[in-house]
């Protein structure tokens, strides 16, 4: 006959009731129980609750004070990726111990269609490779990528601007995709992903208790068949399962993948050094710079198969990355002027200069190179004549050139010596005799003949 319930027009629940929001508060701290508060509010009400009704009514404040949303998703908008808390196993051939796998588990909240993928752990590498399988499973990329706040994911969970992996910001910016991480601690708005991973340890785990596996393939290839089992069953109060519902609803409105798959890229910033190389620790190799660039620091990306270069946003190397410990690979216009020289000399090299400055020249260096006499001694012979050759005239370093020859000294000290000393003139010039001055003290022939010398 009385509107509403008369428990509630009791007093003893007007005490309470001013007071629950303190209670729920204190129930947060360390060692604290709901015991303890009830303790506190018997002692503070008189006549009090019993026990279970204060459990009840601080129980409802609970729920109240935090209700849940039903989400609408929209087709081929998020993916949402987690990994199982539990592992799965299979056993080296070889040695016989038994390797744990971590469990990658995805799933498209509209369709709820499910990926799952057994990797060797959470790193970097094995979350992006069981990512881009996933992608390819699917057959496009959806628009937001959700995951949870791992390491691979997440460098530093923030609730307003959470950093990304800069690896996994690349694989987004590959695949056109943008990533929204979960909230940290215990979010709401993921509970799809983690219902997943509760029907994944019912309908895969469960289901391959008792099988023995010698190698990840086939264990993955089991889980295959397991989750697409899972994807055919038919839903609860729905009249179609998940594979239906993402084939006929959701497949097409993915994202096209771009042809090339993508490749991780590592990052380094060294500092380019003397000899205008940069040292790349995880290969131990050298790679060159332009000289340029000696004494700067310079960003390094590479992947598994490319070195690639930077300064100031600037690419300005690109090297195929060499495995091979303490070697450097070194392109020759990144050198400088004087050590692209050192670099090209060879007989081969001073005889086709020692042609195209002059024929005496060539022959010179010709025979200076038949010496039996290691070429690396004979270079800087040759150094030394094609400079002493630029300041002087060509007709004479030619007479030069013919008279080492001639004498076989094939020396650049001689050539020098002779054109220091003057030794070759020009050929051509008329010689003219000069004529004996005119004087008194002329001896003849019969001076010398005379037997008996007269002073």
């Amino acid at each position: 006959f009385h509107i509403g319930s008369p428990a509630y027009k009791d007093p003893r629940f007007e005490y309470l009731r001013s007071n629950l929001t303190y209670y729920a508060k204190e129930l947060e701290s360390v060692g604290m129980t709901r015991l303890l508060l009830y303790e506190e509010y018997e002692a503070g009400c008189k006549p009090a609750y019993s026990y279970p009704q204060f459990c009840f009514h601080l129980r409802q404040q609970l729920i109240a004070r935090r209700p849940g949303m039903r989400l609408e998703h929209l087709a081929a908008d998020k993916l949402f990726v987690d990994f199982a808390g539990k592992q799965m196993h299979y056993i080296d051939r070889e040695t016989g111990e038994v390797i744990a796998c971590q469990i990658f588990v995805a799933s498209l909240p509209f369709s709820d269609y499910c990926f799952v993928m057994a990797v060797r752990s959470q790193r970097v590498d094995d979350f992006l490779h069981a990512l881009e399988c996933c992608l390819r499973e699917l057959g496009g990329a959806p628009a937001v990528l959700v995951p949870d706040n791992l390491k691979s994911a997440v460098i530093k969970a923030n609730r307003f601007e959470p950093e990304i992996n800069r690896a996994l910001d690349d694989f987004a910016n590959h695949y056109g995709i943008t990533v929204i991480p979960a909230r940290s601690k215990k979010p709401k708005d993921k509970a799809l992903v983690e219902n997943q991973v509760k029907l994944v340890y019912n309908r895969v785990y469960a289901r391959l208790r008792n099988r023995q596996f010698f190698d990840i393939e086939s264990l993955n290839q089991a889980i295959r068949e397991k989750v697409k089992a899972h994807n055919q069953t038919r839903m609860q109060q729905k009249p179609y399962c998940r594979e239906e519902r993402f084939l006929a609803a959701e497949k097409h409105l993915l994202h096209p993948l771009p042809a090339e798959s993508f490749e991780v890229k590592y990052y380094s910033e060294p500092k380019v050094a003397h000899n205008n190389h940069i040292y790349l620790g995880k290969d131990k190799h050298y790679y060159s710079v332009p000289f340029a660039y000696v004494g700067q620091k310079v960003q390094v990306v590479y992947t598994r198969s490319m070195v690639k270069i930077y300064a100031r946003n600037k690419q300005i190397a690109v090297h195929v990355r060499n495995l091979n410990p303490a070697g450097y690979s070194t392109q020759k216009d990144h050198l400088s002027s004087h050590h692209q020289h050192y670099l090209e000399r060879s007989p081969k090299y001073y005889i086709t200069r020692a042609k195209e400055k002059s024929a005496e020249l060539h022959l010179l260096f010709q025979m200076i190179f038949e010496q039996n006499t290691h070429p690396e001694q004979l270079y800087r012979t040759c150094d030394g004549l094609l400079r002493l050759q630029k300041g002087v005239d060509s007709d004479k370093f030619g007479a030069a050139c013919e008279l080492a020859m001639n004498v076989r000294n094939l020396s650049y000290r001689f050539v020098e010596r002779i054109l220091k000393n003057n030794m070759v003139g020009n050929q051509d010039e008329p010689k003219h005799e000069q004529p004996l001055p005119d004087h008194n003290n002329i001896r003849g022939m019969e001076y010398y003949s005379q037997t008996t010398i007269k002073f």
